[in-house]
């Protein structure tokens, strides 16, 4: 199973980094490019995108293919 995605401030603009790797994935100039690139990565992959500000507080999530069974009720 793939890693969860997440896209957070870096000191060139903001990183593309999918959990517990060491490089970023991906570098874009403004957040807006950076979470569109790991949305449509968390698309492909089917795991879960995290949006991260840069106050350190999740701002926006997204889960593609992970979702439980919905039931009746």
């Amino acid at each position: 199973m793939a890693d969860n995605i997440w896209c957070t401030p870096h000191a060139d603009g903001w990183q593309v980094k999918r959990a517990g790797g060491e490089r970023a994935s991906s570098l874009h100039e403004t957040q807006a490019e950076a979470w569109d690139e790991a949305r449509r990565m968390g698309r492909a992959d089917k795991v879960e995108v995290f949006l991260q500000g840069e106050d350190g507080q999740i701002r926006e999530r997204h889960s593609y293919g992970n979702d439980p069974e919905r039931f009746p009720g």
